[in-house]
């Protein structure tokens, strides 16, 4: 019979203790306790501070720790911003234009917003964020609403939406450096209401819907900073959801077609998670890997803003192992 070294190439550790940081999927002897471990990456939601607005179509950015959620609708439609700084939600100077719908990138003490709506009219302006005040920067070429965007303040990625009249969806990419806009690769369809992580040059744009059909799509596109090639599909549809994390080691969490669930993304598949507590759509989120999400505000029919915030976790965690059989 063959045995653990004959099938993998190498024999299981042996430890007098258990490692202090294990490796998803380490496998160790416990020479004092005479037990078998293995550590499972083992993820979970768990309640945040709640925003001290609720919103949705709001913008955000940022890691689990150090959060930005700006604009949104209450509604209607408002200049609020707010910072978490991993256990609650402080108010931040406003944004110089009221507006949800809208792309957001950064850190919180480098960040930016772009675009957006605000009835009647879609947005094209551009604001940064130094961690204390919000100034305007040049415009986006085109003023698109609802899409997916990645990066950071001196190197973003804007990409898909709505820009209103007929197709009511865009195919646009456009980058920005710090200072201006200019066209990047074409998605390889229309698609808005996506969720966008990344970035600028690996930034995915994941789920959506395209044209008037209402039907969430299940497709996911990888950008490489000049051109966009089709990723592994979604498990379910999701449109109106959100993302965190980058193109290897990334969440996509929460919208329409599949309102709590939860998936991870290494790159080339994708894992399922533990759903978040409360299901919604339009919520934004911010997050640094797979490992590490945020998820904030929301709404759920018939008009409840959320003011909801999830954290998600995942990490190694040890389990003993039943060898008596």
């Amino acid at each position: 019979m063959a045995n653990y070294k004959d099938l993998h190439g190498f024999e299981i550790k042996h430890r007098s203790s258990d490692p202090s940081n294990p490796i998803k999927g380490e496998i160790w002897y416990n020479t004092t306790t005479q037990t078998l471990k293995v550590a499972p990456q083992i993820g979970a939601w768990s309640s945040g501070g709640n925003l001290n607005a609720g919103r949705w179509y709001l913008a955000g950015f940022g890691i689990q720790t150090a959060a930005i959620a700006a604009g949104g609708s209450e509604p209607p439609g408002t200049n609020k911003t707010e910072e978490y700084n991993g256990s609650g939600w402080t108010a931040n100077p406003t944004l110089g234009t009221t507006r949800y719908s809208s792309f957001g990138a950064g850190t919180t003490t480098a960040g930016l917003i772009s675009g957006g709506y605000l009835s009647p009219n879609r947005k094209d302006e551009t604001e940064e964020y130094d961690g204390t005040s919000w100034s305007e920067q040049n415009d986006m070429t085109e003023g698109r609403y609802y899409g997916g965007s990645a990066g950071t303040q001196t190197a973003a990625a804007a990409f898909g939406g709505s820009k209103g009249g007929s197709p009511p969806a865009s195919t646009a990419t456009e980058e920005y450096n710090g200072s201006s806009w200019t066209a990047g690769g074409a998605l390889p369809s229309e698609t808005f209401q996506s969720a966008g992580c990344g970035t600028q040059t690996a930034a995915l744009s994941i789920g959506g819907r395209t044209g008037p059909s209402s039907t969430a799509l299940t497709g996911v596109n990888l950008y490489d900073g000049s051109s966009w090639t089709a990723g592994t599909a979604l498990p379910a549809g999701r449109k109106t959801g959100s993302a965190s994390g980058v193109q290897t080691s990334a969440l996509s969490f929460a919208g329409s077609g599949d309102p709590d669930g939860c998936v991870g993304f290494d790159g080339s598949a994708w894992t399922s998670n533990p759903n978040m507590a409360t299901g919604r759509a339009l919520l934004a989120g911010a997050g640094a890997s797979v490992t590490s999400g945020l998820g904030f505000g929301g709404y759920n029919p018939p008009g409840n803003a959320y003011n909801i915030t999830e954290e998600f976790t995942s990490v190694a965690t040890v389990r003993s192992v039943d060898t008596s059989t």
